[in-house]
């Protein structure tokens, strides 16, 4: 079942709230502000359905908010060190909007963007398709860029499906940005959650969070999590009191296998991420700081975990690191799928 409405006015855009559900108990809504997830609701093992995604009620506080809560985020999600990259024989200066590097696209990224809704189709798996044309040089970024982003609700989960083509040589890096709660959006922190990432390497970062190039393994650090470790593990014992933001390099078979696994012990709710990057960024929302949420929650340090699938931080300076050039006439294309279940 599919249902459309209002979601307000942005600068003269309006906004439109879009909801898939089916007989399963599962249901996500999206808006075309940032082609972004508002709500996903998935069931406990009693069978109660609750929204497992941080996020806010209102236009306004998507807007004006800085978390990047379910937004679709790029030209270049995560960091570019500098706030410059060499492509060719040019040097593009970016907008430095985290110190002196570029976040997730620039001060005016595609989360605070209003999107055209392309699609909306129902049926045993419902889609919409939200399609968005950034200009050559927004952001100061090369190439008119035509994005496509598909959301299908999957008979259990959520499936998400980038697609993008420029008439320039560029570089592009898209994710979701989601902050998951398994246990129920507002209700606490994450520090509990069980998780594991199918990684034996992570980029490890200098002080401003950029990637050195090195390429470190995992195994006797507190970023081991080949095998399935409470997020809270290594913060409480001193190993990493800060907690995770971090890339970690997947073991990548094309998004056939899992690439991370998140289980939540009182709900029984357990989600398998699979996607066919070369990277996902594991951040636990150092960030949150009692921000206002969704139904008068506050959003408590840790109170939500982001998986994102990408490529590296910082790769167009890193030639070693996966190429995220994309070239007049190729196709990007990448897909990342939540599933969940209870165990």
């Amino acid at each position: 079942m599919t249902e459309i409405n209002e979601f307000g006015y942005f600068r003269g855009y309006r906004c439109r709230l879009i909801t898939l559900s089916n007989n399963a108990g599962f249901s996500a809504s999206f808006t075309d502000f940032g082609a972004t997830v508002q709500s996903l609701k998935v069931p406990d093992r009693h069978g109660k359905s609750e929204d497992v995604v941080l996020g806010y009620d209102t236009l306004e506080e998507y807007a004006e908010g800085n978390s990047c809560h379910g937004a679709t985020v790029g030209r270049f999600a995560n960091r570019i060190g500098g706030a410059q990259f060499s492509l060719g024989n040019k040097v593009y200066e970016l907008s430095a909007n985290d110190g002196s590097n570029t976040l997730h696209g620039g001060f005016f990224g595609f989360n605070k963007r209003v999107w055209d809704i392309r699609a909306v189709v129902d049926g045993d798996q419902p889609y919409v398709e939200f399609f968005y044309r950034s200009p050559d040089m927004e952001e100061h970024f090369p190439g008119n860029l035509d994005v496509t982003v598909k959301y299908t609700l999957l008979k259990n989960g959520l499936k998400i499906e980038y697609t993008a083509f420029s008439d320039r040589e560029t570089v592009v890096n898209l994710t979701n940005h989601s902050y998951f709660n398994l246990k129920g959006e507002g209700k606490g922190n994450i520090k509990d959650h069980v998780v594991s990432i199918n990684a034996v390497r992570f980029t490890p970062v200098d002080e401003e969070l950029i990637p050195t190039g090195e390429l470190m393994q995992v195994a006797l650090t507190p970023y081991d999590f080949t095998k399935p470790k409470r997020v809270g593990e290594d913060m409480d014992n001193g190993s990493l009191p800060n907690g995770y933001d971090n890339n970690f390099v997947l073991v990548n078979d094309g998004g056939r296998s899992a690439s991370a696994t998140v289980y939540e012990e009182e709900s029984g709710r357990y989600m398998v991420v699979a996607t066919d990057m070369p990277g996902v960024q594991f951040y636990i929302g150092i960030g949150l700081d009692n921000e206002p949420g969704k139904s008068g929650h506050v959003y408590e340090k840790y109170g939500g975990l982001c998986l994102e699938s990408q490529f590296f931080p910082d790769s167009p300076n890193h030639p070693a690191f996966p190429s995220c050039v994309l070239k007049p006439g190729e196709k990007y294309y990448h897909s990342t799928s939540y599933v969940f279940s209870i165990i």
